[in-house]
């Protein structure tokens, strides 16, 4: 029923013939019952609305849940990589510590494929955490070392490089901070 319905009751009054009292009587039980179904049909609606609204919540949720599952579906695979990542970053400084002088030993090309693998890993959510002057977070930094400083609880000097992945810590940056 829509809220533009009526109930309607008809009665045959003639039939009984009643005078007065009796015809109102009836009419007055017959309000009563209309305005019960009434108060019936606007209980049922509101629940039939409450649980349409829960369902409604209950897939958004659900949604909500599929998408982080997906978003970070592939953090562990990204936390297994990581270190292959370091021990790339270590092999070019050594690269071009000691060969800085030699053509031809394929110091571009080894460039261009570390850059495509941070490029992958980029468009993958994954981002380095900064640590360059910064001060000291144990959200993000984990400390290993100290150093005489001007200023206590600034990061000197990095010992190996933190990431996210869509902005959730995989892996905090070990630093040294000044004491």
């Amino acid at each position: 029923m829509n809220n533009k319905e009526k109930i309607r009751y008809e009665v045959d009054l003639s039939a009984e013939a009643p005078e007065g009292a009796k015809a109102e009587h009836k009419i007055k039980g017959l309000k009563e019952q209309l305005k019960k179904a009434e108060q019936e049909r606007a209980e049922y609606l509101a629940g039939w609305q409450r649980a349409k609204a829960d369902l409604i919540n209950y897939k958004k949720e659900q949604e909500a849940k599929i998408s982080e599952i997906f978003k970070f579906a592939n953090e562990g695979l990204i936390y297994d990589v990581l270190p292959v990542l370091d021990s790339f970053e270590l092999a070019m400084k050594h690269f071009e510590n000691n060969h800085k002088n030699t053509e031809g030993l394929g110091q571009e090309e080894i460039k261009q494929i570390y850059n495509q693998f941070k490029n992958i890993l980029k468009s993958s959510g994954v981002e380095e955490i900064q640590v360059a002057g910064e001060k000291f977070n144990p959200e993000f930094h984990e400390a290993v070392g100290e150093i005489e400083g001007k200023e206590q609880g600034i990061i000197v000097e990095e010992v190996q490089k933190g990431y996210k992945l869509n902005n959730k810590v995989i892996r905090a940056s070990k630093v040294k901070i000044s004491k």
